[in-house]
């Protein structure tokens, strides 16, 4: 245990985070998703894993420690229901209550098809799997910087 990290944060998931440079994205997936065969892919190379957390609870201890990028439109993404784009399901809307909580009311949730999505997680820095069993519970968020205190 370390003071002030969140328990959720385990060895490797710290040290990916850690590693993650400014602009780098963070893939942030539920139960369903092939995990192994996209992870292989990512600069991370393995699968990373917190069995039985919720998504939006895994944005929670993940978003204690990594800024979002403000030089960028959208930060942070959320996997579009199939065949209605617009659809937020609970999960997606909880998930962007953790992200409004940890960054504040402008950085909204943009929407990517899921074909889409799992490309660009495979080009993600690594893939975070949650026990999140509810449909559309896959996320990516971007890495920001933290600038120097004054």
């Amino acid at each position: 245990m370390l003071k002030a990290i969140d328990p959720l944060l385990n060895p490797d998931l710290l040290y990916v985070l850690a590693s993650m440079g400014h602009g780098d994205t963070l893939a942030i997936v539920d139960s369903n998703f092939p995990i192994h065969s996209v992870a292989q892919e990512t600069v991370y190379g393995r699968p990373l894993r917190l069995d039985g957390v919720s998504a939006p609870r895994a944005a929670r201890a993940v978003l204690s420690v990594l800024p979002l990028d403000t030089f960028i439109p959208t930060a942070a993404f959320r996997m579009e229901v199939v065949g209605e784009p617009d659809k937020w399901t609970d999960v997606q809307h909880e998930f962007q209550q953790e992200v409004f909580d940890a960054e504040g009311p402008t950085f909204r949730l943009g929407g990517i098809e899921r074909f889409a999505f799992y490309e660009a997680a495979k080009k993600s820095f690594a893939v975070l799997q949650t026990g999140e069993g509810r449909l559309y519970g896959c996320f990516l968020l971007t890495k920001g910087v933290i600038p120097p205190k004054s």
